[in-house]
Order: C-alpha cells, then sequence, then structure tokens
C-alpha cells in the first residue's frame, strides 16, 4: 500500500463529517515528579497539580498541545532537538519554594554528557564479565 504525501494532503476532502487530513500524532504520557512529560527526548512543563497523573499529548503543526480529559492544560512549541527543556513559569504557581523571579532557572540549559574521562573503558568490564564481546 502506497503511503499519502504530505503534497497530497490539502487535496484530500472530509468524509462524513471527519476532519479533513492531518499529519498529527496522538501520545499517552504520566507527568513525572519535575512537572513535565518527555517526548521524544525532550521534557515539557505541565501544571504541577498533575503529578502522577496521565495526559494526553498530540503533537501537529510544531506545536504540543497536552489535555488531562476534556481539559487543554499545557501548550509548548516543538522543542528542536533532544534533551531540550521546554517551561511555562505559570505551571509551578501555588508550589511550595516557587519564587516568579527564579523562573527563568526552570527553563534549564540541556544535560550535557559526561565527560569521557569519567567513562571506563572496556577493557574494565570485559574483565569483570570475563571474555570480549
Amino acid at each position: 500500500m502506497e503511503r499519502f504525501r504530505l503534497s497530497e494532503a490539502p487535496a484530500l476532502k472530509p468524509i462524513a463529517g471527519r476532519p479533513p487530513f492531518q499529519a498529527a500524532r496522538e501520545l499517552i504520557r504520566r507527568v513525572q515528579a519535575d512537572c513535565a512529560v518527555e517526548i521524544d527526548g525532550s521534557a515539557y512543563s505541565v501544571p504541577w497539580r498533575l503529578i502522577g497523573e496521565t495526559v494526553r499529548v498530540t503533537i501537529a503543526d510544531g506545536v504540543v498541545r497536552i489535555h488531562r480529559g476534556i481539559h487543554k492544560v499545557a501548550v509548548h512549541l516543538i522543542c528542536v532537538g533532544r534533551r531540550g527543556r521546554v517551561v511555562d513559569p505559570t505551571h509551578f504557581e501555588g508550589l511550595t519554594g516557587f519564587k516568579p523571579s527564579r523562573a527563568a532557572e526552570l527553563a534549564l540549559s540541556p544535560v550535557s554528557p559526561p565527560s569521557p574521562t569519567l567513562l571506563r573503558p572496556l577493557g574494565e568490564y570485559e574483565a569483570i564479565v570475563g571474555g570480549g564481546f
């Protein structure tokens, strides 16, 4: 079966009340303790009251929309690359210890990998396990 090309999408017509073709992804995620959901290696903030809850994420047209039930709880532009963190400071309001003046600190820079000097040589692992790979 041949796949549709994105260039063909505008020519598609709605059928029986269904919306027209749209390239979108829908995911289910659990809100982590850092008030964020992970999507494609990047973190997107969600209101802190939803920690531990399951949310529905829709990605379309360069925008990430996060829903809890029928309510939209967050909207973010897609983060380009991996290990990014997209934060809306209003998601932390009411949280004990939150200071609006420190909101810029919430948008942490991507986590850098450990320096190669801290990694063990593969020979050490081979010695422990016994044998080479």
